[in-house]
């Protein structure tokens, strides 16, 4: 076979992508995660991810993992780090490209080379293999600084809503607690969601209001350079 000219005799490390897929319970945040069913790291939990083909971008390539090992399809992806220590991975010299996922809790099964999907608590991770620990802490991290200049908490809920939920959203994903009143109040002052004419019954005796989130509204105040502060 004729040698490719511009073919880089240079060492050339593996490139995979790895997806921190976070949902949300009503209560608390949660990571979805595989359990590893080959070596290194057989049986031991980790993010969805594998090798880069040689035809598909990285991004191209999450998804493609995200829908092998999970089932999940059309979620929303954002690239947050790149993870290239020497010794990440045991078995060759492997750079990883980090994305994290925002999707509605739903079921997932294992497949490729999972053994099984299953959601954790944010609190209640167990020790990751590689080097996933630190790109779950940075992902959390980075969703935490996106949330006051996107809607991102919105990928997490469903489409209509109540504000309790919406406030149990934000308090999971910023570890803080706010007022009810102070919440809602700048909510509605800002119109990042509208009022429906639906309530729903969370406890036996009272009803909730249902809201639903103003993408119109958003995208303008954007445009503006809002940012949402607490």
């Amino acid at each position: 076979m004729e040698e490719n000219k511009y073919c880089y005799k240079y060492p050339h490390p593996a490139v995979t992508t790895d997806c921190v897929i976070f949902g949300f319970d009503g209560t608390k945040l949660q990571v979805l995660l595989i359990e590893r069913g080959i070596e290194p790291f057989k049986g031991k939990w980790a993010f969805p991810g594998g090798f880069l083909n040689m035809d598909e971008s990285a991004e191209q390539g999450a998804l493609r993992e995200l829908r092998e090992e999970t089932g999940l399809t059309g979620a929303f992806i954002e690239q947050f780090g790149c993870f290239s220590e020497p010794d990440r991975d045991p078995r060759e010299r492997v750079i990883t490209i980090a994305y994290y996922a925002l999707v509605k809790i739903q079921h997932v099964v294992g497949g490729d080379d999972a053994a099984k999907a299953r959601w954790f608590a944010l609190d209640d991770v167990p020790q990751l293999a590689f080097d996933h620990d630190r790109i779950l802490r940075e992902a959390v991290a980075r969703l935490r600084e996106r949330i006051h200049f996107k809607p991102v908490g919105f990928e997490l809920l469903p489409e209509k809503f109540t504000m309790r939920e919406l406030q149990s959203l934000y308090e999971a994903i910023l570890d803080i607690k706010f007022d009810r009143r102070n919440f809602a109040k700048k909510m509605l002052h800002f119109d990042l969601v509208t009022q429906l004419d639906e309530t729903t019954w969370p406890t036996a005796r009272r009803a909730a209001n249902l809201f639903r989130f103003n993408k119109q509204n958003y995208d303008e105040l954007k445009r503006k350079g809002f940012q949402l502060e607490f």
